[in-house]
C-alpha cells in the first residue's frame, strides 16, 4: 500500500557546523566551547575532535552537488557563531559571513531551500569565559549575532531556526557535564535554559525585521514519557521527566509560562526570571522543529524498588548503536499530543535518524537495511499523524553524512552518506538511494 504525503511537503537532511565543517582555526574563526571541550583529555571518545570533521568548510561545493543528486528539496545547516563573532561579541568577521553567503547562493542555484539554524551548541569560548549561558548577557549577545546573520543572509534565507535542542545545551552542558562546556551545577542548568529561551525570544523579532517574509521557529528535542508501571511513583516520575524534558521548553515558547508542577517538585527559585522575560520568550513563532529519536520509560527512584509496583513496560529489543529503542509509534503519539496541547501553526521533523555500524563492502557499497527500516517506520508514523490533522510540513533526516558525534567522536555513524574520514570520500549508503526514491515519489511503497 502506498503512503503518500501532501503535495507541498518538504524532504531534506540536516547537519551542524561543528560536526562537519572542520577548519577550526581558519577564516578568522574564534574558538568555541566544543573546540575547548574536545581538546580536553578524557572528554571525547578516542580523543577525537572536530578540527577536521568532514572538511565541509572546503568541500561544500561537492556536498551540495551530492545533495542535488539525491534530490534533496531542502537542507538544514547551522551557522558557527565563532565564525561570525570570534570573540562572541564586538567586531563581525566578514570571512565567516562570506562563507555562509556562498553556501546559501550555491544551495539556491541547486534549487535546494536553505533552513538556517543559528545555534547548534558551538558557543564562542570567549562568552563561556564570561559566564556562558547561565549569564544573562549571553542572551543579548545571541540576539546581536542573530541580527548580523539575518542582515547578511535574510534577503535569500526565509526559513530560520533560532536554537537547536536547548535542553541538551542546558542539561548536558551544565548539569551532567557530558557536553561542552562540561559544567555540573543544577542552578546553572536552569539559568542556562532560561537565557537560551530568552535569547530565542529576543532574536525572533530581529530576524523578522532583517529577513522579510521569514518563517521563524525553534527546534526542541522531544520524546514521549511513559511510566514503567501503573504505580503512582512511576506516574510521578514520568510527569516530572516530561516536565523537565518537554514542557520546560514548550510551555514558555507557546504559552508564556514555566510548568508550575516542575517548579514545585524541584523546589526551584525562579527569581532569575525578570519582568518582561516571559512575553519576550513567547514571541509568536511560525513553526516548531521537532527532533525525535526514541521514547523514554520513567522508573521512580524515590521509593525502594522492592516497594514499587512491578515494572511492566520495557524497551523493545530493536535498538540503535546509541542504545536507543526504535519506537516510531511514539513519534505519532508525540505529534498528536503537540497538536492537542499547543498552538504552533506548523511543525517540521528537523531531526530523525539512527546510528548503526556501517561498512563499505567489496563492491564499494554500504548496505544499511536497518536504517531504511527505521526511517520507513517513522515516515509512516508521521504520515498517520498528518492524516489525522497534524500540520507537519517537512522532514529532515539526520544526518546527511557521517560526522563528529559530539562526546562519541567518530564512533557513531548517523549519515545516509558514508564518510571515510582519512580520505574524506563520500559514499551514499543504500538508505540514501532509498530516501532519494521516497523524495521522488513523495511517499513510500
Amino acid at each position: 500500500m502506498a503512503v503518500t504525503f501532501p503535495q507541498d511537503f518538504l524532504w531534506g537532511s540536516a547537519t551542524a557546523s561543528y560536526q562537519i565543517e572542520g577548519a577550526w582555526q581558519e577564516g578568522g574563526k574564534g574558538a568555541s566551547i566544543w573546540d575547548r571541550f574536545s581538546h580536553t583529555p578524557g572528554k571525547v571518545v578516542n580523543g577525537d575532535t572536530g578540527d577536521v570533521a568532514c572538511d565541509h568548510y572546503r568541500r561544500w561545493p561537492q556536498d551540495i552537488a551530492l545533495m542535488k543528486i539525491l534530490g534533496l528539496q531542502t537542507y538544514r545547516f547551522s551557522i558557527g557563531w565563532p565564525r561570525i563573532f570570534p570573540n562572541g561579541t564586538g567586531k563581525v568577521n566578514p570571512a565567516g559571513l562570506d562563507f555562509y553567503s556562498r553556501l546559501v547562493d550555491e544551495l539556491l542555484a541547486a534549487e535546494i531551500r536553505p533552513f538556517v539554524t543559528l545555534y547548534h551548541w558551538d558557543l564562542p569560548q570567549a562568552l563561556e569565559d564570561r559566564g556562558g549561558w547561565p549569564a544573562r548577557e549571553t542572551a543579548y549577545a545571541f540576539a546581536d549575532y542573530a541580527e548580523a546573520v539575518a542582515r547578511r543572509l535574510g534577503d535569500r534565507v526565509k526559513d530560520w531556526i533560532t536554537l537547536n535542542e536547548p535542553w541538551v545545551s542546558a542539561w548536558l552542558g551544565y548539569k551532567t557535564g557530558e557536553h561542552a562546556p562540561g559544567r555540573q551545577n543544577l542552578n546553572d542548568t536552569f539559568l542556562a535554559a532560561h537565557h537560551l529561551l530568552l535569547g530565542h525570544g529576543l532574536a525572533v523579532p530581529v530576524i523578522r525585521r532583517d529577513s522579510p517574509d521569514a518563517q521563524v521557529g525553534i527546534t526542541l528535542n522531544l520524546s514521549v514519557h511513559y511510566p514503567a508501571s501503573d504505580s503512582e511513583a512511576d506516574a510521578e516520575a514520568a510527569q516530572l521527566s516530561d516536565g523537565t524534558g518537554n514542557r520546560w521548553f514548550l510551555d514558555p515558547v507557546n504559552k508564556g509560562s514555566y510548568p508550575q508542577d516542575v517548579i514545585d517538585a524541584m523546589g526551584l527559585d525562579m527569581s532569575f526570571v525578570e519582568l518582561g522575560d516571559m512575553p519576550t520568550i513567547a514571541a509568536p513563532t511560525d513553526f516548531l522543529g521537532i527532533n525525535y529519536y526514541t521514547r523514554h520509560i520513567a522508573r521512580s527512584d524515590k521509593v525502594p524498588e522492592a516497594k514499587n509496583a512491578k515494572q511492566t513496560l520495557f524497551p523493545g529489543e530493536e535498538q540503535t548503536e546509541m542504545g536507543w529503542e526504535v519506537h516510531p509509534e511514539s513519534l505519532y503519539v508525540l505529534l498528536r499530543r503537540l497538536s492537542k496541547d499547543y498552538t504552533f501553526p506548523a511543525y517540521y521533523i528537523t531531526e530523525n535518524g539512527c546510528a548503526y555500524v556501517d561498512e563499505v563492502n567489496e563492491a564499494g557499497e554500504v548496505d544499511d537495511p536497518k536504517r531504511i527500516a527505521y526511517l520507513k517506520g517513522h515516515f509512516e508514523a508521521a504520515q498517520q499523524a498528518i492524516t489525522e490533522g497534524t500540520p507537519l510540513r517537512g522532514y529532515f533526516v539526520w544526518s546527511l553524512m557521517d560526522n563528529f558525534e559530539w562526546a562519541f567522536g567518530y564512533t557513531k555513524r548517523f549519515g545516509i552518506v558514508y564518510v571515510d574520514y582519512p580520505t574524506q570520500k563520500r559514499t551514499p549508503k543504500a538508505s540514501a538511494k532509498w530516501y532519494s526514491e521516497v523524495i521522488a515519489r513523495n511517499g513510500i511503497v
